[in-house]
């Protein structure tokens, strides 16, 4: 392995010359800037991180970190692709961590990210524990942008859907097709965006006089299993819904095990709605409607909030609120005339 020595050397400069250069610090002549950067592009020297640390103590590491829930989550997989994606064109590389919604793991990877001098975070903060947080935005003056989750405990900058409206259009378009049995399975209760869309949800119903049956409200742990095993319990109730509108992409496809594991045929017999729109949404017989969210626009919008406060530290918190779109396919049907 090549060392800076070897390239002081090799470039005829001092190994100060050399910092200077891979630092971007101090005053450099052009000629000399253009002959070191070539010698250490020629021997592929590249700073340890030893060394990389000691200069962030100066300087920026040019490293992100971002923390998402679900890798198995393709949602999350759109967030992190719009995060990488701003970071590269502007030179920032990404280190990326799932949380699997443990407090404990979130914790254990906050504090691996700050050891490593990232220059941020983004991240879906667990609800529930914001201690960690606090300690690196309020102290460490770390700056951490929270991205589809509401932290209310520490002003942050956030990006969020508006998941209260994405809900509400999904329900009052079942009700408009003549929906009255309309069922829903949220996502973990104490997130947010579960009790968001069981907000739109609850709206919507109230606003057409649709009166609210309680034991067509689960609520799931926003995973494929719970999607499944709610749904269950959905259909084999006495007098079953007619339509199901269901809290993310992962219970989403459980659902649909359970309604295909029964032979309930849909739209005829039972409509259904998920939130989040994945590839696989137009591929399903029928094709499933979906509340689309612009999760690679999240992503990169956190991105660029990261960057500007990294830049501007002092400037006020902003919160981005993006807009879904109900995307309209065959999965939803009338009501049944005889359910």
């Amino acid at each position: 392995m090549p060392t800076l020595q070897d390239v002081a050397r090799e470039a005829g400069v001092s190994s100060a010359t050399v910092s200077r250069v891979l630092n971007d610090s101090g005053k450099v002549n052009v000629a000399t800037r253009r002959r070191v950067e070539e010698v250490i592009r020629r021997l592929g020297y590249h700073p340890s991180r030893v060394a990389r640390r000691l200069r962030v103590q100066r300087g920026r590491s040019h490293i992100l970190g971002l923390m998402i829930p679900d890798l198995q989550n393709p949602f999350f997989s759109d967030v992190a692709r719009g995060v990488e994606d701003y970071a590269y064109n502007h030179e920032y590389a990404v280190i990326l961590c799932s949380s699997d919604e443990d407090i404990d793991k979130q914790t254990f990877y906050l504090n691996t990210l700050y050891a490593e001098s990232v220059d941020g975070i983004i991240l879906p903060p667990i609800p529930g524990e914001h201690g960690r947080l606090a300690w690196l935005a309020q102290e460490q003056r770390l700056p951490i942008v929270c991205l589809d989750r509401h932290l209310p405990a520490l002003t942050l900058d956030t990006v969020v859907v508006d998941n209260h409206r994405g809900a509400f259009e999904a329900v009052e378009l079942l009700i408009r097709l003549g929906h009255r049995r309309i069922a829903i399975i949220t996502g973990l209760p104490a997130l947010s965006t579960s009790q968001e869309r069981l907000e739109g949800y609850l709206e919507a119903l109230s606003k057409h006089n649709v009166p609210v049956l309680p034991h067509l409200i689960r609520r799931g742990d926003s995973r494929y299993e719970s999607g499944r095993l709610e749904a269950g319990h959905l259909l084999d109730e006495p007098v079953p819904p007619t339509a199901l509108f269901v809290g993310n992409n992962l219970m989403t496809l459980g659902a649909l095990e359970a309604i295909h594991s029964r032979g309930i045929r849909v739209p005829e017999q039972l409509s259904i709605i998920g939130f989040d729109d994945m590839l696989w949404a137009a591929s399903l017989n029928p094709p499933l409607t979906t509340v689309r969210q612009p999760g690679y626009e999240i992503g990169r919008q956190a991105a660029e909030l990261l960057l500007q406060r990294i830049a501007e530290p002092s400037r006020p918190p902003t919160v981005v609120v993006c807009q879904p779109e109900l995307v309209l396919r065959a999965s939803c049907g009338p009501a049944p005339l005889n359910p």
